[in-house]
């Protein structure tokens, strides 16, 4: 099972990596409190879990061979980010700013809103579709069962790596959500997320992927 520990050390490497799914995770922790964080993160894993499928039933590899599927998956999920982003720096736009003001509880979101916009950001992310058409088959080993067994177990694999960091993130600001910022200081942070979310949008429009 040493490879599947190796899998699992590289899969936690790269779902700790700063993107979209993350800092939406971290924005959740930090808005909505970990119960609903940790809600917007079942929705991330449900896509994975859906692509996961699709690999094990051979459509993956067919839409990352897809250039056209690609960029309808990229551009729709350029769109979203954008969507996200404006979201957030039009909610900062509305607040006052008062320095010394401590900032009043957002109200918060469904869970079922939460896990809607994590699952809107995974599955439109092209890099998640290379992630498990062409990180996770690299792992595949004829000698270590049946390709769908294999993909079922990597994939396994991969949502707990997933989970953990997702989780991390969450932590993250759930902890900062407990610290009660000012209102100008949280309005400052809202605004940081809000251009990340756009300036990943950008990112994303003119990547080759």
């Amino acid at each position: 099972m040493s490879w599947v520990l190796v899998f699992f050390g590289a899969s936690v490497l790269i779902a700790l990596t700063p993107g979209a799914n993350n800092l939406l995770g971290l924005h959740h922790g930090m808005t909505h409190g970990v119960r609903r964080g940790l809600a917007g993160l079942v929705g991330r894993l449900v896509a994975f879990t859906l692509m996961i499928t699709a690999v094990a039933a051979g459509l993956g590899q067919l839409l990352a061979a897809s250039e056209t599927a690609l960029t309808i998956i990229k551009w729709a999920g350029a769109a979203y980010l954008l969507y996200l982003g404006l979201r957030v720096l039009w909610s900062t736009i509305r607040r006052g700013d008062d320095a010394e003001a401590v900032e009043t509880p957002a109200v918060p979101l469904s869970a079922w809103r939460v896990a809607r916009k994590e699952f809107g950001v995974a599955i439109t992310n092209p890099k998640a579709v290379l992630i498990f058409t062409a990180f996770v088959p690299q792992f595949i080993d004829p000698a270590h069962g049946a390709f769908p067994a294999q993909i079922a177990l990597l994939g396994a694999v991969y949502l707990l790596a997933e989970f953990l960091a997702g989780s991390a993130y969450v932590g993250v600001g759930a902890a900062v959500k407990s610290i009660k910022l000012s209102r100008r200081a949280r309005r400052n942070v809202d605004r940081g997320t809000g251009v990340v979310l756009v300036g990943l949008a950008g990112v994303l429009a003119t990547s080759n992927a």
